[in-house]
């Protein structure tokens, strides 16, 4: 069939023989593959060309919400104020830096300033996502690196700042990370192997052509990634994968040594660490789960401290979950987690501990700028469903808070116009699942359309945080939900595990606990009920489509993980060895058995499903286009309604969709669009 004769009638995909029917859609750059793609690009397009006028309606109506020429908060390190300024028009920021006024103040002098890189113009239009950035400690050099397929496989480049000369290295397969030594010559890079895992670290002393190997990981669960400690006085080799890890240390004065290992690998010892000071001596500190899943937090002098040197400074907590921890000079900045919240916990020395005091129930909080170490201040990131982000500076020693910048919504916009709660589901096995809802105020008391969201994987924590774009489905009467289900992160470590490998049906569970709670108090009917998600999100739409289709109006499932079977049986496709720590290793039966009960692919059967919106990234390294594809076929041929069943394939795009934030803003026009077409229906 021609590509032209799809545009009116759904694509058919063709089967094959075997146990996949739909496994030519795998053949990577096959005219018949690519035809296909574009075929049902085309379908999606003409079933959604009554919706044009809205979409370009919601792309300037979410345009015009937002600050479009705008300066981030300056951030002092050394001589220099560093700031990125977005411009109208223009699909990314441009970085920058001027001179330290000498008062210590964040004024920007705009005659003084230097453009350090401009994404714009390397972008020309096309795809590009910037890596790393990062300036050399005399201050002399930029490193970055650049993605320009979404792919995820960066080419390196250094900057002379005083000439503007710049160089590209001569590497590829790179991760995109680069790490500066304190010689400001020698930078430390990973290479990409054939899976697309970071596992070689290199260190290239600028001049040369070449790179030298400093450490290969052959381990194919593990991933290495190098950064710089906190004190800046050493370099940090970590290797991990999801339960266990190791890590190697070096002297960032010395960086032809060799790394030294603070404590080999134990299977189920996850462990990470920084350098800081302790009492005035340089130390170790070590976030360590050997006491118990939700870690500990210990602290060790000397070099290279082996493990029994590990001296204990926090204790485990049941409740408490330490996820994070900022060493500042004169303080210790604590990232918890309890009762499904963010918290911060800041012990400076010599003074009693506190936690920040927030004026919402439920929010994102997080340490957004740890600043330069001996700096007597943090900046910490805030914002709520209905409150815009705010970056707020902590003087350590008093707790106190600054509101230094609060993102702008021009035009209409009061944030007591909406209501944002915290809400309970029941699973079935009696486990109370939260839920984050926001509404309209004056939509509260009857059932209303209702968009809910959900990931529940890897331990990823979904707190509620504001969107521009959002308020288009706010102001239109649609409430917007979030499923903190288990396999996420909000409720600690065990919340996590309780949802993944044998127990990953509690995601499923979960979510549609959380779909029959918002029902059943009268927030919303099956018949407004719109769900989504994306990549292991993807998976969780696609589980629970199967499981419930007659619970939802429509779904949105972005580049989806619903091939997840024949994707962890092939252990050449990137990421798959890693993951087995997440969903297990199919190729023991048992786990084969139950990947094989929930898999969204193999278990789409004969009956109606919801209206259905499938997004996917050609060029994607994460979740392949093609399991979208083969989802979306199968569902063509198998299912009994006649609801719309749209398949959109980014050909110049990854895993994160189009780089540029106009290209974002139409990607969210055209999703909205869709829903509400389907809700009109």
């Amino acid at each position: 069939m021609t590509e032209s004769a799809y545009t009116n009638s759904a694509p058919i995909a063709h089967k094959v023989e075997g146990s996949d029917p739909y496994a030519w859609l795998q053949n990577r750059d096959s005219k018949e593959v690519l035809d296909y793609l574009i075929a049902e690009n085309k379908y999606q397009e003409a079933q959604l060309a009554d919706q044009a006028e809205l979409r370009e309606t919601l792309f300037q109506e979410i345009k015009g919400r937002i600050r479009e020429t705008d300066l981030s908060l300056p951030s002092p390190w050394g001589p220099f104020l560093y700031y990125t300024r977005t411009q109208a028009g223009d699909e990314y920021a441009r970085h920058y830096r001027c001179p330290r006024p000498a008062d210590d103040s964040q004024l920007i002098d705009d005659s003084a300033e230097q453009l350090l890189l401009d994404p714009n113009a390397l972008a020309n239009g096309g795809f590009i996502s910037v890596g790393a950035l990062c300036v050399s400690p005399d201050n002399q050099r930029l490193a970055y690196s650049l993605d320009t397929s979404g792919e995820e496989v960066y080419r390196l480049y250094v900057k002379e700042l005083v000439t503007g000369a710049v160089t590209e290295l001569p590497f590829a397969d790179c991760d995109g990370s680069m790490t500066w030594a304190n010689d400001s010559q020698t930078l430390f890079f990973a290479e990409l192997d054939e899976t697309h895992r970071p596992h070689k670290l290199l260190r290239h002393t600028l001049g040369e052509d070449a790179a030298h190997e400093v450490f290969h990981e052959a381990d194919g669960r593990f991933f290495l990634h190098c950064y710089r400690s906190s004190s800046e006085r050493q370099l940090i080799l970590l290797l991990n994968c999801k339960t266990t890890s190791e890590t190697w240390v070096l002297d960032a004065d010395q960086p032809k040594q060799a790394f030294r290992c603070l404590a080999p690998r134990v299977e189920g010892h996850d462990y990470s660490v920084d350098h800081g000071l302790y009492e005035d001596q340089w130390a170790w500190f070590i976030r360590t789960n050997q006491d118990g899943i939700n870690f500990a937090l210990y602290y060790a002098l000397g070099d290279a401290p082996q493990r029994d040197q590990w001296q204990r400074l926090i204790a485990h907590d049941d409740q408490v979950m330490l996820e994070g921890l900022t060493l500042k000079a004169n303080a210790l900045c604590l990232s918890l987690r309890e009762g499904g919240l963010p918290i911060i916990e800041i012990r400076p020395q010599g003074l009693p501990p506190y936690r920040v005091q927030l004026p919402d129930a439920a929010y994102t909080l997080y340490i957004q700028d740890s600043l330069e170490f001996r700096s007597t201040h943090i900046r910490l990131r805030y914002e709520s469903l209905n409150r815009p982000a705010q970056v707020r500076q902590l003087t350590l020693t008093t707790g106190e808070q600054t509101v230094l910048k609060e993102t702008p919504v021009l035009g209409p916009f009061d944030a007591d116009d909406y209501v944002s709660q915290r809400l309970w589901a029941t699973a079935p096995d009696g486990t109370q699942v939260p839920i984050s809802l926001v509404i309209k105020r004056e939509a509260l008391g009857k059932p209303t359309p209702l968009y809910l969201y959900g990931y529940g994987a890897y331990g990823e924590s979904l707190d509620p945080w504001f969107s521009h774009a959002r308020l288009s489905l706010l102001e239109r009467g649609v409430a917007f939900a979030i499923a903190h289900v288990r396999g996420g992160g909000e409720l600690g470590e065990a919340w996590y595990r309780a949802g993944k490998q044998e127990h990953k049906q509690n995601t499923f569970n979960d979510f549609i606990a959380c779909a029959e709670h918002l029902i059943a108090q009268g927030l919303t009917r099956s018949e407004q009920l719109v769900i989504s998600g994306g990549s292991a999100g993807g998976l969780l739409i696609g589980a629970v489509l199967n499981q419930r289709p007659e619970l939802f109006k429509a779904a949105i499932a972005e580049v989806p993980f619903v091939d997840v079977l024949n994707t962890m049986l092939d252990p050449d496709l990137p990421l798959t060895v890693t993951e087995y720590d997440e969903w297990g290793n199919p190729q023991e039966p048992e786990v084969y058995e139950r990947i094989k009960a929930y898999a969204p692919y193999e278990n789409v059967v004969p009956q109606a499903y919801p209206a259905m919106l499938v997004i996917a990234g050609y060029n994607d390294s994460r979740v392949q286009y093609w399991e979208a594809a083969k989802w979306v076929a199968k569902l063509r041929a198998t299912k009994t309604d006649d609801h719309l069943l749209l398949l959109k394939t980014e050909l110049d795009a990854g895993h994160g969709g189009m780089s540029g934030r106009y290209q974002g803003l139409r990607d969210v026009a055209l999703e909205y669009a869709f829903v509400f077409k389907v809700l009109a229906s």
